[in-house]
């Protein structure tokens, strides 16, 4: 049996040997079509939720592969135009807590983070035209640490984009639904901290302050302990998140976009 026709989906090698035919220029078009075959095989499990975590394994091996697509820079445009990514939104939909589940969004959140890494402008138009924005927020709100992580780092790159800012800060419903997802996440941090998850926040609000508006909003929502020194021992210990909160602090405080920091962070002097 060839290896780009008819392969056997119950062949535990099937993927690793598509991986050999994505560097076959002959071969590469068929192996991407039988990857997507083993993404959507498991649809049926998703709702009502019976997924397997054997089968679950098998579709984050898939997806693993197409992660190394979309971070190459000379197959990201080619993997953007066959919209690839949509056959993720359904792992991205589940509400599903357990494991099987957990671990496609956190898959999925990979490859999405993989796209958005380069901070290509044609990536991030891409995921604002098919609502990516609600899917990452869900995940945000919903996934393990890590999900909430790789979710909370895609938002971040959407608004460093500047259509990504603007589109989040069009709408009161939109921005809200954003603060929302960032606020829940502060909150969350306070029984179980997360250092790498804070400042993907921060930097998230922190972008959020150059619209005007999203500025205007977040002197009301900002939330309260990242004000009020309930992070210092995490702020402390990193400089980088240490002078991004100063900054955020100090906009939000002057109601400037080039706000001057203030002078104390939370009960911690500036160092």
């Amino acid at each position: 049996m060839s290896t780009s026709e008819d392969p056997n989906p119950s062949d535990p090698k099937l993927v690793e040997r598509l991986v050999h035919d994505l560097l076959d220029s002959d071969l590469k078009g068929n192996a991407l079509a039988e990857l997507r075959k083993e993404i959507i095989v498991v649809y049926p499990a998703l709702s009502p939720p019976t997924l397997s975590l054997l089968a679950s394994n098998r579709v984050c091996n898939a997806l693993a592969l197409l992660q190394c697509v979309a971070s190459h820079p000379e197959t990201r445009s080619h993997f953007l135009k066959a919209r690839i990514p949509l056959y993720l939104c359904a792992f991205l939909e589940t509400n599903s807590k357990i494991r099987p589940f957990e671990y496609l969004r956190l898959t999925s959140l990979g490859v999405i983070g993989a796209l958005v890494k380069a901070g290509d402008t044609e990536v991030i138009t891409f995921l604002l035209q098919y609502e990516f924005v609600p899917l990452c927020l869900q995940a945000m709100t919903i996934g393990s640490e890590v999900s909430k992580t790789v979710a909370t780092f895609v938002i971040e790159k959407i608004v460093m984009d500047e259509a990504g800012l603007g589109y989040i800060c069009a709408t009161v419903d939109e921005f809200f639904s954003v603060v929302t997802a960032l606020g829940s996440m502060v909150t969350s941090l306070d029984d179980k901290p997360s250092p790498r998850l804070l400042k993907h926040i921060i930097h998230c609000y922190l972008k959020i302050t150059e619209n005007p508006r999203g500025l205007a909003a977040l002197q009301t929502c900002l939330p309260t302990t990242l004000k009020d020194g309930t992070f210092n021992k995490f702020i402390k210990e990193d400089a980088t998140m240490r002078q991004s909160l100063q900054q955020l602090l100090g906009k939000v405080t002057s109601g400037k976009i080039g706000g001057q920091a203030p002078s104390v962070l939370g009960h911690m002097p500036i160092v």
